[in-house]
């Protein structure tokens, strides 16, 4: 059993509440409200920002010139991709850059960012990826079953943000996270350790239940 399905099985029921929320079934739907899905798209843009700092982080916390590399390649995944793709989508509805940028974070979103970059502050690698983990492996697993349930049909207006996380180039991207992660855990992790990595995977899925269940509180 690898870290990841180690976590998954022990936080089985923050993993569930997190990757099975409404918010996603309604995604899945094609019926989510608008406005719930446009409020989270510029929130999750905000967040990006913050988690791309979250991996520069990591290339100070590295211990290898690998693990280094690694993180550098996660900073340019949210920079050159997944920042444009938000761009791209809320495009779709009038939204300007520059309007998406000056947004104002909600709670949540400074509560999860936040507690990112705490931990990876506080801690080594390994505590920074745990609570990077539960985000990046999470869309992976969102995005994939979503088009495997055949939501990512022409008639779901989120069919682009359905697959640009299913698709082969998000889904390399995770495998190799959770790789990474693995090899640190190798060198790293203790019994005595594993409660601690646990508790921060814990918490950041019950940080992503919030952030989803903030594009649901959008409709009013």
């Amino acid at each position: 059993m690898t870290l990841f399905e180690r976590l998954k099985t022990h936080a089985a029921s923050q993993w569930a509440d997190y990757t099975r929320h409404p918010f996603v079934e309604q995604l899945g739907k094609g019926d989510l409200p608008i406005e719930c899905f446009k409020h989270y798209l510029v929130q999750d843009y905000l967040f990006l920002i913050q988690f791309a700092r979250a991996y520069a982080l990591g290339v100070y916390k590295s211990p290898t010139l690998a693990d280094m590399r690694h993180s550098l390649e996660g900073v340019k995944a949210i920079l050159d991709v997944e920042l444009e793709l938000h761009i791209e989508i809320c495009g779709r509805w009038g939204m300007e850059r520059q309007e998406i940028e000056n947004a104002p974070e909600d709670t949540p979103t400074m509560a999860y960012t936040r507690f990112v970059l705490d931990a990876g502050m506080s801690g080594d690698l390994l505590d920074l990826q745990a609570a990077l983990a539960p985000c990046i492996l999470g869309y992976a697993e969102i995005g994939k079953q979503l088009q495997q349930d055949g939501c990512d049909n022409p008639d779901n207006p989120y069919q682009r943000w359905i697959q640009e996380y299913a698709g082969e180039g998000y889904q390399d991207l995770a495998r190799g996270f959770e790789a990474w992660f693995e090899a640190t855990s190798d060198l790293v992790l203790t019994d005595h350790r594993y409660p601690r990595v646990l508790s921060l995977f814990e918490k950041a899925c019950r940080l992503e239940s919030d952030f989803w269940q903030m594009g649901l509180d959008a409709k009013g």
